[in-house]
């Protein structure tokens, strides 16, 4: 993963838990002290290290880390400079979803190696739709979870998800969301 995605994990630490916080995780993970590059490859192990180094440290669940950090991620990346490029993806919830492998393919341009996972959209409804996440990389659903969290507030709805894992010939999870506009909110 590239380390944009390392930056944005800590920067989740640092934020919620302080600086003190984020040490102690780095060095449960086994990594130096030095700042993680955006543009730069590093493992995946890496990340798999700072999210179950974080597990530990902060006393929750691998998965409740990971959806936080979908959550965070949706405001995170729009700060980090891509929150145009997330604009021009859609102006609702289910064109976005719809248009996330395309935001990814011009992310790709930037990010030559990146190996971003695939999203298809179906049984779309004006208030729910099925959500199909295919990724190379094992048990990252939950991070999916916080991101459609993210996306509810960005999109100014409430969002009601479950999820079940396929197995089969191309692996997958889906995800089964519906939505109502928040109180206050303009169609």
């Amino acid at each position: 993963m590239y380390g944009l995605i390392n930056k944005a994990v800590e920067g989740l630490v640092r934020s919620k838990f302080g600086d003190a916080k984020w040490e102690r995780i780095r060095s449960r993970a086994g990594l130096p002290d030095e700042p993680f590059i955006s543009m730069e490859q590093y493992e995946d192990k890496t990340t798999y290290d700072l999210v179950a180094a974080a597990s530990e440290e902060l006393g929750a669940p691998a998965e409740a880390i990971l959806e936080e950090f979908g959550y965070y991620w949706t405001t995170y990346t729009a700060a980090a400079g891509y929150g145009e490029l997330m604009k021009a993806a859609g102006k609702t919830l289910p064109e976005f979803l719809r248009n996330l492998d395309q935001m990814h393919t011009r992310i790709k341009l930037s990010f030559p190696q990146l190996n971003p996972p695939s999203f298809a959209v179906s049984d779309e409804t004006a208030s729910a739709l099925v959500l199909s996440y295919y990724s190379s990389r094992p048990g990252l659903a939950p991070l999916v979870v916080g991101l459609l969290r993210g996306l509810g507030e960005r999109f100014n709805v409430e969002l009601t998800t479950r999820s079940e894992r396929i197995e089969g010939v191309r692996p997958h999870d889906r995800f089964y969301v519906s939505w109502t506009p928040c109180a206050g909110a303009t169609p």
